[in-house]
């Protein structure tokens, strides 16, 4: 198959509509053609005019470990053209990196997930390129995720850089997909293009989304396989938690939880007990690990593994989001004094005054369900449901494959 960087490539028509202009690009690690050359190089290899280059967070080079770790504006060494920072001073491009190209190549890789930056950077250039009159094509890439959507959709009035709009957390679409979807929701007039994939098929086994064909390059340093981008849509709240998501170790976001004072086997069974169908389609396993840095950093954790892959890996099953705040439940019930959530003190992505398991899931209600020791598992379907198949109605006539 083809990603949206390899058909610009070999279709002198696109490249014809490029000539005259020039064009900046918006790259991480993963922005790569099906030959892994960089599409930086690339381009400029094919003698397109490219004046800039932007990187989202962690940067073009993809070197920052962490989170909320910013990344300066630099000239890059080879081309000598600036490489703009888009998570540094400023999260959206100002006028004066507006100006340095007429086109800009957005040719980021996603997990499919609306905590993921790159949605929100997606949304913040074409915001940018309506007010100063240039045009945006999104190279599209797969969703490694797929076409499945779960999760409540985000709250008006709970929107940040981990929650750009009211979408669920995992949301089924691609980058250039999703670009449509920004651009009817929120009325925006602006030039706006996708060079589309070919031979895209999110419904096939085995990749469900990543094509086997494809070598995967990590979109962000945690981001180190396709299981972690399976499980990231659930995984990825971990982050608003006092447990380990894993980082610090050489599978971070691929377990549900890590502590020093929790019993993964325990939590497996209440699990099991309270909701077991949320535990379908994947594996779990309890592990063992001491994260180098971040949470926990030099203890002895005990955690559950999550095993989305290999032949017993069940693609309509598998539920991310709700096994994972299945983790949070058991891990409530069997230790209800346990202090799960990171306070206010932690400012989540810039955020004030609010928890960062709340920023990430777009409101409370997915922490007020854990907390609450009547709430049962049609609670939480009840609350999720029907976002989920409002959204899938809202986008059906921006899929693209």
């Amino acid at each position: 198959m083809l990603f949206g960087i390899d058909r610009l490539l070999a279709d002198d028509a696109l490249l014809a509509d490029l000539k005259g202009k020039r064009v900046a690009l918006v790259a991480h690690p993963a922005s790569v053609t099906a030959d892994l050359t960089h599409s930086l190089d690339a381009l400029i290899a094919a003698e397109v005019n490219v004046t800039s280059a932007f990187g989202p967070q962690h940067g073009l080079k993809g070197d920052k470990q962490d989170n909320m770790v910013e990344t300066a504006d630099e000239t890059d060494p080879h081309y000598g053209i600036p490489v703009f920072s888009l998570y540094g001073e400023v999260r959206r491009p100002t006028g004066q990196m507006m100006s340095s190209a007429d086109v800009f190549l957005f040719d980021l890789q996603d997990l499919g997930c609306r905590i993921y930056t790159f949605v929100t950077t997606l949304l913040y250039l074409l915001e940018e390129a309506e007010k100063a009159g240039k045009s945006v094509w999104v190279l599209d890439r797969p969703n490694p995720a797929g076409r499945p959507v779960e999760g409540t959709k985000l709250v008006p009035g709970n929107e940040s850089f981990v929650g750009a709009a009211p979408m669920p957390m995992r949301h089924g679409l691609t980058l250039g997909e999703m670009g449509h979807w920004f651009i009817d929701h929120f009325g925006l007039n602006v030039d706006y293009r996708v060079v589309a994939m070919e031979g895209w098929q999110p419904e096939t086994a085995p990749g469900f989304g990543w094509p086997t064909d494809r070598i995967w390059i990590n979109p962000s340093p945690n981001a180190a396989s396709v299981n972690m981008a399976r499980a990231y849509a659930g995984t990825v709240m971990i982050e608003g938690a006092t447990l380990s998501e894993g980082r610090g170790t050489t599978r971070p976001l691929e377990v549900l939880f890590g502590a020093p004072d929790v019993d993964a086997k325990a939590v497996l069974a209440e699990m099991r007990r309270f909701a077991p169908e949320w535990t379908d389609g994947c594996i779990l396993r309890d592990c063992w690990f001491e994260p180098t840095f971040h949470k926990h950093a030099g203890e002895l954790c005990n955690g559950l593994m999550v095993h989305a892959e290999g032949p017993t890996y069940d693609h309509a099953a598998f539920k991310p989001w709700r096994l994972q705040a299945l983790a949070f439940k058991a891990v409530r019930n069997l230790y209800p004094d346990y202090a799960i959530w990171r306070g206010t003190d932690f400012k989540y992505e810039y955020t004030n005054d609010v928890l960062a398991i709340d920023v990430i899931n777009g409101g409370p209600s997915l922490r007020e369900w854990v907390d609450n020791p009547a709430a049962t598992p049609a609670d939480l379907d009840a609350l999720a449901s029907s976002d989920e198949a409002d959204w899938a109605a809202s986008v059906a006539k921006h899929l693209l494959y």
